[in-house]
């Protein structure tokens, strides 16, 4: 045990300290692996006569320096590396090139020329052993201790990683030097790869996950396949879900190469792949089309949709971005984000209520392209407070749609829902009565204007404020229980990325009116998510079967407005475009006569705090609204504020 303070000493030197000490013992080196190779030729022990003292007092005088300027002092031996194994052979063979010049140059006799190449043979053996000695020494997992001299190999977790290739080798060199985990297999899909070890970690086949976990105590996989597709990574996932594991995975390639984490930073499995679905390539001349070199707007840029709308559309290098945001701290945050790139980003703190506001703004900065994502989107939230809701998703909309038509602004794209169809909730209704106001402004015969809109219909987001995804995550953190409101309820989702780039995409194919569909792929039971995401935390279920469980999921019930699923499409009138995830629908419309008087009622009855007006308006205006509470059951009816 007298190696253990000792490795605590050493550690603790100072690198002039250190490097003091690798220079002596480089020099002492020099000297035996001189001798050793006058005794090796010789074939006898070797003592050194006249003149032969002098090879030895220079052989360290050429070594040292050369060692120094090609930086073999400058390594951290701890983490040092087998590449650094060229760098000791570049310098030990410079050393023995100019230390046999001088030796044949000095003209001492009885020197054989084989003591040159035994010499330089020597040296590379000794200074570079040595090195890999001292890391394996310092860096030897059963001895290595913590600054109060206990064992930190106890506090190690032991971890299986999911992939054998380069990715996972780095992982697991990475791991080694920290203090959290412990890599005792690899598991790869690849059987040539099998039985075999990688720094003396075994290689092993899927199968084998049973017996690590119980002769191993293994509770954590890590996924380290960073650049395999998504459907790869479900597959995998549902090849996990069973065992009774912890599943983190290393960030995606694009990630990495962005600088945004490092290659060992782990974190918990990205629910977007779960979906199992990739993202399809992009058509530049549609991204680029509203917004390269064009001053654009986002309204609700502080937003789950608007934010990430901003990110891409600072990629395709508009000419300035605007972002229209009425939560202070939110536009803050994006502002802070997005400034530090080469492009003018315009912060501007207002509600689209304000029609004066709105239609200013687009005329001072020349607003050319509007992406309107300003919106209440919370279901409960807006039952229970439905004249705010119209207010902003209605109005709002109205009065955003107008000043673009006053200012000329020649597209805007409205990011609707598929809580729009067949709404059973106020929210659905108000977004659909949106869409209703932009089909009836491009109808509108008695308005000329030059202003495209657009809608972009889709489902839910994943990440976003109110998603189920963050709020899962914190019951299991919590320790339960994961609150379902129905175990029959099921929805679409789409990651928020997906969801901005195909929004711009769509934008670009607008002819004015027209509803756009996303293809939300297949949709997901929500109680199947939360097993899911309970069994990818290493923890089981807690139910009859399992009365021991760790996490019980509880079903709550629908909420108010809430529907057991969602759809996209209000008819089936819909037909393809040139991309392939993204539709265009052909919806009934009102005409702007008509919806201009329903406008005006519904904000009487909103000023009025008319609840039951309000929802008579929209029933008359959405096609198929059928509310699922009463107003009496809610909120609605409260005490008129003066």
């Amino acid at each position: 045990m007298i190696a253990l303070p000792l490795r605590s000493w050493f550690v603790g030197l100072s690198r002039r300290i250190k490097a003091a000490i690798l220079i002596s013992t480089d020099s002492v080196f020099t000297l035996f692996a001189l001798w050793a190779a006058f005794s090796l030729r010789w074939s006898d022990w070797y003592l050194p006569k006249g003149d032969e003292w002098y090879l030895f007092a220079v052989a360290p005088m050429i070594a040292v320096p050369i060692f120094i300027r090609l930086g073999l002092y400058r390594a951290i031996i701890r983490y040092i590396e087998i590449r650094a194994l060229w760098t000791i052979i570049q310098a030990t063979t410079l050393y023995s090139i100019i230390f046999a010049f001088i030796l044949y140059e000095s003209g001492i006799k009885s020197v054989p020329r084989t003591v040159s190449l035994l010499n330089w043979l020597l040296i590379i053996v000794l200074v570079s052993g040595s090195r890999f000695f001292v890391r394996w020494w310092l860096d030897d997992v059963y001895y290595r201790v913590s600054d109060d001299g206990d064992d930190m190999e106890r506090d190690k977790k032991n971890v299986v990683i999911y992939g054998a290739g380069s990715a996972g080798v780095q992982l697991a060199s990475a791991l080694m030097h920290g203090g959290e985990f412990k890599t005792v297999a690899f598991i790869d899909d690849n059987p040539l790869l099998h039985k075999q070890k990688i720094n003396g970690v075994k290689i092993c086949p899927f199968e084998s996950l049973s017996y690590l976990m119980e002769h191993h105590h293994v509770a954590n996989v890590l996924l380290a396949i960073p650049s395999a597709s998504r459907v790869r990574i479900r597959e995998i996932i549902e090849l996990l879900e069973p065992y009774a594991v912890h599943v983190l995975s290393m960030p995606s390639v694009s990630d990495i190469a962005q600088g945004k984490v490092t290659f060992d930073t782990l974190q918990e499995v990205d629910i977007a792949d779960l979906l199992g679905r990739d993202p399809v390539e992009p058509v530049t001349a549609l991204l680029q089309a509203n917004v390269t070199n064009k001053v654009v707007m986002v309204t609700g840029a502080g937003g789950s949709i608007g934010s990430e709308l901003c990110r891409q559309i600072m990629q395709l290098q508009p000419r300035k971005l605007v972002l229209f945001e009425q939560n202070e701290f939110a536009l803050y945050a994006i502002e802070k984000e997005l400034q530090q790139r080469n492009i003018t980003v315009l912060p501007v703190l207002g509600s689209v209520t304000n029609a004066i506001r709105v239609e200013k703004v687009c005329k001072t900065f020349g607003v050319q392209t509007i992406y309107h994502a300003a919106a209440y989107k919370h279901v409960p939230m807006v039952e229970k407070n439905p004249a705010e809701a119209v207010w902003n998703n209605i109005l709002g909309t109205l009065h955003t749609a107008q000043a673009a038509i006053e200012t000329g602004v020649e597209t805007f794209v409205l990011i609707s829902t598929d809580k729009a169809v067949r709404p059973t909730n106020t929210m659905g209704a108000t977004k659909r009565f949106a869409e209703l106001i932009l089909q009836a402004l491009s109808n509108n015969a008695d308005t000329a204007h030059k202003t495209r809109f657009t809608m972009v219909r889709f489902g839910n987001v994943l990440g976003s404020s109110g998603s189920v995804v963050p709020l899962f995550r914190e019951q299991i953190a919590n320790g339960g229980p994961v609150t379902v409101t129905d175990k029959r309820i099921i929805r679409y989702f789409m990651t928020i990325p997906e969801a901005s780039q195909l929004v711009i995409q769509a934008g670009a194919m607008g002819q004015g009116g027209d509803v756009f569909v996303l293809d939300m792929g297949e949709p997901i039971r929500i109680v199947d998510l939360a097993k899911r995401m309970i069994h990818l935390s290493g923890l089981q279920i807690k139910d009859d079967v399992h009365p021991n469980g760790d996490i019980e999921i509880q079903f709550t019930g629908l909420r108010a407005g809430e529907k057991l699923y969602e759809e996209l499409l209000i008819g089936d009138n819909v037909s393809k475009t040139s991309h392939p995830r993204i539709m265009r629908a052909k919806e009934t419309m009102i005409p702007w006569s008509e919806l201009e008087q329903m406008l005006k009622a519904l904000e009487l009855a909103t000023k009025n705090d008319n609840f039951e007006q309000m929802r008579v308006v929209l029933q008359q205006a959405v096609v198929g609204f059928k509310p699922q509470c009463e107003i009496g059951d809610l909120l609605w009816k409260q005490r008129r504020i003066d």
